[in-house]
């Protein structure tokens, strides 16, 4: 008997291997078709998870839409996938391979960070350096990639797409497409409820959502790219030493600081500095690239992205202002400036663990100002900040207040505590740095000096079930709008202006577009873009 066992076992596993090592021949059409289908089912549970948290699917309101949302889907896969064959057939397999790889990609960080891929969470993927990058990679990921990705791909390899003529595959494809066009027409009395929902049911539908959207962002960035536009010279009024440095954050939310009322003391240092916290601050986007051009703009947030118009920092070193740039993270528009040093160039500046985290911003900068001949300095520090998802690693263990810490890129598996525990560590660090900045500033003694520091977006830790950032703005939660945007001020800096704290905080609602011309009359300096309504320095009551 055991011998009879052993056989069939065998028996069976040689059908398994001619199986395995025989083509699939199937025709283009049924290719296509399979491949739709695929498509559909494996990489839309975040879409299915989406309407059924909106609306009842069994009910015909709900079918509707659903089908409607599935024409759709195969009408523009059919489009795609027709016009690649009739191009030439050698494409569709490796064409397949590629969505299928990228889709698995997807699918693993909008089910992991319910993130949707439109226009601007693609800039901030393009945008991400390799470090950042590599926080993402756990093993969580590796098993999307198996099984969404490298399986289905070897079966699109394997399979044999027999020949047919061009004609007939357009003739057997076209009933399918007319049949969609037809629903998607007689479905009008859904276009409102598509149209309401367009960003996020755009940004779900793959691969389309990322193809399409990476075609957008690369279309703006090219815009960015033409010959910047000079703004108006500029005049000051007088030539006092001044020295501001902005301090960009990253990925920090005004909810967790506690110079805002969150009930942690996240801000052990800067509490006891003066340091003002200016209230209703927002911010223009919910990624990095977009942010920085609008802290950096002349103009309000509504017109800014049809303009190529130069930077603060070009404009501030036309205008005899010495400019330095330290960076630790990236995405901020072109510069024309002389002093742009990376946190890697910084290193032999640093000692100990200095060398670490976004301290090393600080190295030799006391310095470099002292050496500096000129009355206006104007210092951009650009942190790496609370950048997600592996928090724990943005500070020194020296400064973990906070435990246990959330020590995994898939944030879900955290509890909501641990999670809240390794951001809020973040925050206590980006305190201590802001201090230590501050105390360089009063090392000029008498001199006229401020600090500024505003966050480029939120986060989002889980709430709504949503984590890190980069939602489209219009259906952004707060966590990922609502930013820190702190100022200090020396009394020679309030003289000169003739500025008092309250009448700073007596002003509401603040933004990025502040940034551009309250430096400018830090400066002490007019020109026809200044804008005194959103100079936070001003007499002016809003």
């Amino acid at each position: 008997m055991k011998p009879t066992n052993t056989s069939s076992y065998n028996s069976r596993i040689e059908k398994i291997k001619i199986i395995l090592k025989t083509p699939w021949n199937v025709s283009p059409i049924k290719f296509i078709s399979i491949a739709t289908l695929a498509n559909i089912l494996l990489y839309h549970l975040p879409l299915w998870s989406f309407l059924e948290s909106l609306i009842e699917l069994n009910s015909r309101g709900g079918l509707g839409i659903l089908i409607l949302l599935t024409c759709i889907q195969v009408l523009m896969s059919f489009l795609v996938f027709v016009c690649a064959y009739i191009i030439t057939p050698l494409i569709i397999k490796p064409l397949l391979i590629i969505f299928a790889i990228l889709n698995s990609f997807a699918l693993y960080f909008t089910v992991t960070y319910n993130v949707i891929l439109d226009r601007s969470m693609i800039g901030n993927i393009l945008n991400t350096n390799a470090s950042e990058a590599l926080d993402f990679f756990g093993p969580k990921l590796w098993g999307y990639v198996l099984f969404f990705g490298l399986i289905p791909s070897v079966i699109l390899w394997r399979t044999r797409i027999t020949k047919a003529k061009r004609i007939i595959l357009l003739g057997q494809a076209t009933p399918i497409i007319l049949a969609c066009i037809a629903y998607i027409y007689l479905s009008s009395s859904s276009w409102l409820w598509i149209d309401k929902h367009a960003k996020v049911l755009g940004g779900m539908i793959m691969p389309w959502s990322y193809v399409i959207n990476t075609v957008r962002y690369k279309s703006g960035e090219y815009q960015q790219t033409r010959e910047q536009i000079l703004l108006p010279p500029a005049e000051s009024t007088n030539n006092e030493k001044t020295i501001i440095i902005l301090v960009i954050g990253e990925s920090a939310r005004s909810k967790n600081f506690s110079l805002y009322g969150y009930k942690r003391n996240t801000n052990p240092h800067l509490s006891k500095t003066g340091i003002l916290a200016l209230r209703g601050s927002t911010s223009c986007s919910t990624y990095t690239t977009a942010s920085l051009r609008c802290i950096l703009a002349h103009q309000e947030p509504a017109s800014f992205f049809a303009t190529q118009h130069e930077p603060l920092p070009s404009y501030l070193q036309r205008h005899d202002v010495d400019v330095i740039w330290r960076t630790n993270n990236w995405g901020e528009p072109r510069l024309n400036i002389e002093s742009y040093t990376k946190s890697t160039d910084l290193k032999p500046l640093c000692n100990n663990d200095l060398c670490e985290h976004d301290e090393i911003l600080l190295s030799g900068l006391e310095k470099r100002i002292r050496n500096s001949n000129k009355q206006k300095i104007f210092i951009v520090l650009h942190q790496t900040g609370s950048h997600g998802p592996s928090y724990y690693s943005k500070y020194p263990i020296k400064h973990e207040t906070f435990r246990p810490v959330c020590k995994t890129v898939d944030l879900k598996d955290c509890t909501a505590q641990d999670l809240l525990n390794a951001y809020d560590n973040t925050i206590v660090f980006t305190d201590y740095l802001l201090n230590r900045t501050i105390n360089i500033l009063k090392s000029f003694s008498g001199v006229s000096t401020s600090l500024i520091y505003i966050s480029d977006h939120g986060e989002s830790l889980g709430e709504h079930g949503i984590y890190l950032h980069g939602t489209p703005l219009t259906v952004a939660p707060k966590e990922q709008i609502e930013i820190p945007f702190l100022v200090w001020m020396s009394e020679r800096f309030m003289e000169a202006h003739k500025i008092s704290n309250e009448k700073i905080l007596n002003r509401k609602n603040h933004s990025q577009s502040d940034i551009f011309h309250s430096v400018l009359s830090g400066f002490n300096m007019t020109s026809d873009v200044y804008l005194e309504e959103f100079d936070i320095f001003s007499q002016m009551e809003r």
